[in-house]
């Protein structure tokens, strides 16, 4: 299988197709003036993508805005929307735009148009140049940050409406789009966006929302996901000043034998989060997540047979799951189970060579994985008692952004089109 053909924008315009009119009498005829449309828009399509990378967008760093939110609302103006409009929150923007091809049926879509921090000297390439190398055994490819997570999908989606109005082809359906700049710190603003009176009119009118998603392994094996897990993301921040125990300051190493280390009151607080082994969250009174249903577990095993778990653990660079459980298991578990995980530790001199100090401050950054059923204010609410009951209340919980778990059944429109996109 070509692992690029499913997620091309000749794929994305059945999908549209599909999804307003299950006959799909006229599908294959405009799918076909579609195609010679995109063939002959190709390095067009490739170069908006390589201008898109460049245009960069670090919400954590806050670095490329407010002109990368316009430069999303031009991008759907370019590709038929009739009005793109940016929206200013109490954070990043957001866009929001709409296309009303006077169709019957109405989706929603959902973009990102932030990217995640990157260090230069870690790339292959340089992240911001979009640079097409060889890359085997996949041939050309693109290099760049947000190339796969998540402009080069949403791009695709783009080309799709590109090809579909330069075929002449009527679109089948009317597209409301919504756009985030801060879905890479957790989305702590995107409830005001879709609040927004005329947004939220709009986003009422849809059978669903859809996020182009690249999501093809190395056998070409395509995973459908049916929602997402919530996410909380937080600082947890020990300091002697807070602490009432530990220095105001950094002072000489030599005191830690009379005074205390918020860094190792830090670390101490850590240890109560979970197990032993860190895999099992132990935070009193948690919420519970759903156990999952045999319907399921019955896609999971699917999946599990499917997917090659050598390709799996190459592409993650592990040698084993979690309690060396079997690839069914793992899979089971990685859809069932929340998580606290943490993401990095500072605290204190991080340089070359050492430096004799007590640091006077430390910090965790965290980020807590939802399953269904679980709200993320519960899981915030009983972390803070959590340590407030075990002698921590002093440790700071700033929590950066987060959402609740989604999930979509099977049987849904936007589910069962994309299934028919893939089998096509």
């Amino acid at each position: 299988m070509n692992r690029m053909r499913l997620f091309s924008p000749a794929a994305l315009a059945f999908t549209l197709l599909w999804t307003a009119n299950s006959q799909c009498y006229s599908a294959e005829t405009d799918l076909a003036a579609i195609k010679a449309e995109i063939t002959k828009r190709h390095d067009e399509a490739v170069k908006r993508l390589q201008d898109w990378i460049g245009q960069v967008s670090i919400a954590a760093e806050d670095r490329g805005y407010p002109e990368t939110a316009e430069y999303m609302a031009k991008l759907a103006r370019d590709a038929g929307f009739q009005q793109a409009t940016v929206i200013n929150t109490d954070g990043k923007p957001g866009v929001f735009a709409t296309l009303d091809a006077g169709a019957p049926k109405t989706v929603g879509l959902y973009f990102m148009y932030d990217v995640k921090q990157f260090d230069p000297s870690e790339w292959s390439s340089p992240p911001t140049e979009a640079r097409i190398v060889d890359k085997p055994p996949l041939g050309k490819v693109m290099i760049g940050r947000g190339a796969v997570n998540q402009k080069g999908p949403e791009a695709a989606f783009l080309e799709a409406l590109h090809a579909i109005r330069g075929a002449g082809k009527k679109m089948p359906v009317n597209l409301v789009l919504v756009a985030e700049g801060e879905e890479e710190i957790g989305s702590p603003h995107i409830p005001q966006l879709v609040r927004r009176p005329e947004v939220l009119a709009a986003l009422k009118k849809c059978v669903g929302v859809f996020m182009p998603f690249a999501a093809q392994d190395l056998d070409g094996i395509v995973t459908v996901n049916l929602g997402s897990k919530g996410v909380i993301e937080l600082e947890l921040v020990s300091s002697g000043e807070k602490w009432g125990r530990g220095p105001a300051k950094d002072i000489h190493s030599s005191l830690k034998a009379m005074v205390d280390s918020p860094a190792w009151h830090l670390v101490k607080a850590l240890n109560t989060l979970v197990s032993d082994d860190g895999n099992v969250i132990m935070i009193d009174n948690y919420p519970k997540p759903l156990p999952l249903s045999a319907e399921e577990k019955a896609m999971i095993e699917k999946v599990s047979k499917t997917r090659s778990e050598a390709l799996a653990k190459k592409q993650f660079s592990v040698q084993h799951w979690i309690n060396d459980l079997p690839w069914e298991q793992a899979n089971e578990r990685l859809e069932s189970q929340p998580t606290v995980n943490i993401e990095g530790l500072v605290g204190g001199y991080t340089g070359p060579g050492g430096k004799t100090i007590l640091p006077h401050r430390a910090v965790a950054k965290i980020d807590m994985r939802l399953a269904p059923d679980m709200k993320a204010a519960d899981a915030l609410a009983a972390l803070k008692a959590h340590l407030a009951k075990r002698g921590f209340g002093d440790i700071e919980v700033n929590m950066t952004g987060g959402y609740d778990p989604t999930a979509t059944s099977k049987d849904s429109a936007l589910i069962q089109a994309q299934l028919a996109t893939y089998k096509k």
